[in-house]
């Protein structure tokens, strides 16, 4: 078959022909999609500037412009420059400095740098762990934070010789370091700690820098967690957000204000986890997200120092609200996406709970597409408790007819399941590919509870898997499902659950699709960065007969452990410079599904890590995902 016709037209997949003149989602068309990227409001808060960025898959890049449009709504005006035009909280109150970051060598850790006669030499030499993280061999080099004169071209390092991250390693961003209310302190994010401390260690903290003493103070040395995203009021309140168990990179991420030298928890009463927040315009309540049910939606609560302070949901509606721009006095900008259509700026109108689209730069696109049709539906777990599971059906959907269907497996472990729009588990391409894809909110998710979220933790192979039998099991009961063409696919702790039905499906599935996923426990927490996460969810290190956690963990849900029962075809994708779940866990899994005889193919990418990030390789990617699918389903 030619691989480039299946995505234009899906023959034998069940699509309903001549249902709609309509094209359908193709994982070319995914690759046109634009993406924007809010980048805040004009000085005068009456634009939202905003970036869209398109994909070039010919030149293997991305190509990017600036607009602007009026909060009001209205249309949008492309922008040559916009340095002068948005608001830039970098610049000191006073307007007289500036905030950034750049790289600093600190340790000589390259050979180069340490044989000083040997320039043409190509090795690191490490005395302690931390020696690589996410997608990056640790080279000596640290982010630190400056300010500057605008007059002069004087740089002040305010983290001199220190040999210390900020913003922090990996996914940190400017976000991690603001001027004080009036322009005499800096705050910064840092997790001052190396080697075996710093991979074993949650704790972040919010450290003060004053410009006149150069002194520095650790503003929550009290807190043995993550303390991150410190923002200050219009009155000069500061509230951040608080881990409070160290080592749980999952724990309930709750809103800390300073009031008096008090740290008053807002959401301790509540029972869900804070993603992002702002400050409102005049500091007596804090807009937040968070995820609710399935979705992510806007919430408020009220600044006060009373008990139990009052939490309002917002919005609420079939869609991810990502992340907050900016508070106004009436309005609250936002970004939304759902299943259906990528991330767009909105405005909710304070009083009024509208939620209005400012931007749409990808409605004309969707417009010429019939779209998958996304449905709630709630099964009973085996231990009597409601999962909320997410269907998605194909465009002109025939329940008379049989589909095949793809249970999907969701990483993280402890990731909402939400309205998300993924440029590669996109749920949009699968459905109009001529698949129902059935996504449990399984046990280990945020938004339905803490105790749901927390009890995947030493428990990977429990009742998270028992959750996905019993999802399937449900939706495997309507006659529109194809029982003996159901496949089974994911991603992270979703690639490691493919691995682990394999072993245990007792013949629901047809197929397996893992990518990145842990394969062996014990050499996966042999070769892992961050060992806080497998601490905490393994329960330890595997040498520790003495910790029941962990015993359980590194035989009974260890997916080595069963490859004597794996009999179905097994799809193994994974990235070179993963280093989150690193390559051999991949390579593990291939080998195994090889060597036992079973059609199996490994998909790698040298140079992607836990993601796939690039236009061709995220085509190449799409088209062997349904390619293994087609031959196997």
């Amino acid at each position: 078959m030619n691989w480039r016709n299946l995505f234009i037209v899906s023959l034998g997949l069940g699509l309903c022909a001549g249902a709609s003149a309509k094209e359908v989602m193709t994982p070319e068309k995914l690759w046109q999609v634009q993406r924007v990227s809010p980048l805040g409001l004009s000085k005068d808060n009456t634009q939202v500037i905003y970036k869209v960025t398109t994909p070039s898959v010919e030149n293997n890049d991305f190509n990017s412009k600036v607009y602007q449009v009026p909060v009001k709504g209205g249309a949008a005006k492309l922008l040559e420059a916009y340095q002068g035009i948005v608001k830039n909280d970098k610049i000191s109150p006073d307007g007289t400095k500036k905030l950034f970051h750049e790289s600093v060598q600190v340790e000589s850790i390259l050979a180069s740098d340490v044989h000083d006669d040997l320039s043409q030499a190509n090795a690191y030499v490490f005395d302690d762990l931390n020696y690589r993280h996410w997608d990056t061999w640790q080279d000596g080099t640290f982010n630190h934070v400056f300010y500057q004169d605008l007059e002069s071209e004087v740089k002040v390092d305010i983290m001199e010789g220190m040999a210390f991250d900020t913003p922090t390693s990996p996914f940190g961003g400017a976000a991690d370091y603001i001027w004080g209310p009036k322009g005499e302190n800096i705050y910064y994010v840092s997790k001052k700690l190396s080697g075996t401390e710093y991979v074993k260690s949650t704790n972040t903290d919010i450290y003060r820098y004053n410009l006149a003493s150069k002194a520095t103070t650790n503003v929550t040395e009290s807190n043995l967690g993550y303390d991150k995203y410190p923002a200050f009021s219009a009155t000069g309140q500061l509230a951040w957000l608080r881990m409070e168990t160290p080592g749980y990179e999952a724990d309930k991420n709750d809103i800390i204000v300073r009031m008096n030298d008090d740290d008053v928890n807002l959401t301790a009463h509540w029972d869900g986890t804070v993603n992002s927040f702002k400050w409102s315009h005049d500091g007596s309540h804090i807009y937040f997200v968070a995820p609710i049910d399935g979705t992510i939606q806007l919430l408020q609560v009220a600044v006060t120092k009373q008990p139990n302070p009052k939490i309002t949901q917002l919005t609420n509606g079939l869609f991810d609200v990502n992340g907050i721009v900016a508070a106004l006095e009436t309005h609250v900008i936002v970004t939304r996406n759902s299943m259906n259509s990528a991330r767009e700026i909105y405005r909710y109108d304070i009083g009024e709970n509208n939620l209005v689209a400012i931007t749409g730069v990808n409605d004309d696109f969707y417009a010429e597409l019939d779209l998958p049709t996304v449905k709630k539906r709630m099964v009973k777990t085996q231990d009597g408790q409601d999962m909320l599971v997410w269907l998605i059906y194909p465009p002109g959907f025939d329940e008379n007819k049989k589909y095949p269907t793809l249970l999907y497996l969701q990483g993280g472990p402890q990731s909402a399941l939400s309205q998300f729009y993924s440029f590669r588990w996109n749920f949009q391409v699968m459905a109009s590919q001529g698949y129902i894809v059935v996504a449990p909110n399984r046990r280990g998710m945020p938004g339905h509870g803490v105790k749901w979220n927390e009890d995947i933790s030493k428990d990977w192979g429990g009742k998270a898997m028992q959750d996905y039998l019993d999802a399937i099991d449900d939706v495997a009961q309507e006659s529109y499902v194809d029982n003996k063409r159901i496949g089974t696919i994911g991603a992270s702790f979703g690639g490691y659950s493919a691995f682990y039905l394999a072993g245990h499906h007792e013949g629901r599935f047809k197929t397996f699709i893992s990518h990145c996923g842990v394969f062996d426990l014990r050499s996966m927490y042999g070769t892992t960065e961050e060992l806080f996460f497998v601490n905490h969810d393994f329960g330890g290190a595997y040498w520790d007969k003495n910790n029941s956690a962990a015993t359980t963990a590194y035989s009974e849900f260890n997916p080595i452990n069963y490859v004597e029962k794996w009999d179905a075809p097994m799809f193994v994708i994974h990235g070179g410079k993963d280093y989150r779940v690193p390559l051999g866990q991949g390579i593990q899994a291939f080998q195994a599904a090889k060597l036992r005889g079973l059609k199996s193919r490994f998909l790698y990418f040298p140079e992607e890590n836990h993601w796939v990030l690039t236009p061709q390789n995220g085509i190449v990617w799409q088209r062997e995902f349904f390619k293994w699918l087609d031959e196997t389903l």
